[in-house]
């Protein structure tokens, strides 16, 4: 197999969201999700005609890049999954670690809704995107049921952590009712590493225009404070 001609990928779209900074994003995408995302496509790619139909499917498969990763990080065989407490390695194509060879990522979404807004044309609106703002998106394409959905399929080693949530209290003014849902939806998964455990560090994340500071104590997320930026 010839292996001197590489594929160049060129972005068809960007996520727009409320994640700015990758600390605070879902580990995975999730089915049933408050968090929305807004795929807003290049000028390109801002055909009517490249959306036809797709308004008859209910989830979507994003194709797109880790955008986040920083230039020096390159992969390495194993991974330290987060979930499994930082010091226990796996092999890099059993986990979705962002360090890959090639550093592209897979998320299945639900779509919501197609939208044209006066400024970026047709758009589409997911939930359950795990991507930071402005992440580059290289293709989509439908979620099918009849080929996608394996209701015996296995999860490795993920399976001991795949209902992981912590509940969420409150000891600060609570923000309106759709975003309190959203920022406990996001704390709820424990945006921390599994092997930081001072209950008495404060940590911050930025959702949106909000700072959110909040500890993690017995196994339970205390917000202690919302800033705006």
């Amino acid at each position: 197999m010839d292996s001197n001609h590489p594929l160049t990928l060129h972005p068809i779209a960007f996520a727009r969201n409320g994640f700015a900074e990758k600390f605070g994003i879902p580990r995975q995408s999730r089915e049933e999700s408050l968090l929305e995302t807004r795929i807003v496509f290049t000028p390109e790619y801002r055909v009517r005609e490249a959306l036809r139909g797709i308004d008859g499917y209910s989830h979507l498969w994003l194709i797109w890049g880790f955008s986040g990763n920083r230039p020096h990080e390159r992969w390495s065989p194993t991974v330290r999954p987060p979930r499994l407490g930082g010091n226990t390695r796996m092999g890099v194509f059993a986990t979705r670690s962002p360090y890959r060879p090639n550093p592209l990522g897979l998320s299945s979404v639900r779509l919501l809704r197609v939208e044209e807004t006066p400024t970026d044309g047709l758009t589409l609106l997911v939930s359950g995107a795990d991507l930071l703002n402005g992440t580059p998106i290289y293709d989509i394409k439908p979620y099918l049921t009849y080929t996608d959905l394996h209701p015996e399929a296995t999860n490795g080693f993920a399976e001991a952590t795949k209902d992981y949530r912590l509940p969420v209290r409150w000891e600060t003014t609570e923000p309106d009712p759709r975003t309190k849902a959203e920022i406990e939806e996001i704390l709820s998964q424990n945006p921390i590493p599994s092997y930081q455990n001072d209950p008495e560090r404060l940590y911050g994340m930025t959702y949106r225009d909000l700072e959110v500071h909040f500890l993690v104590a017995q196994n339970v997320v205390l917000v202690r404070k919302i800033t705006k930026k």
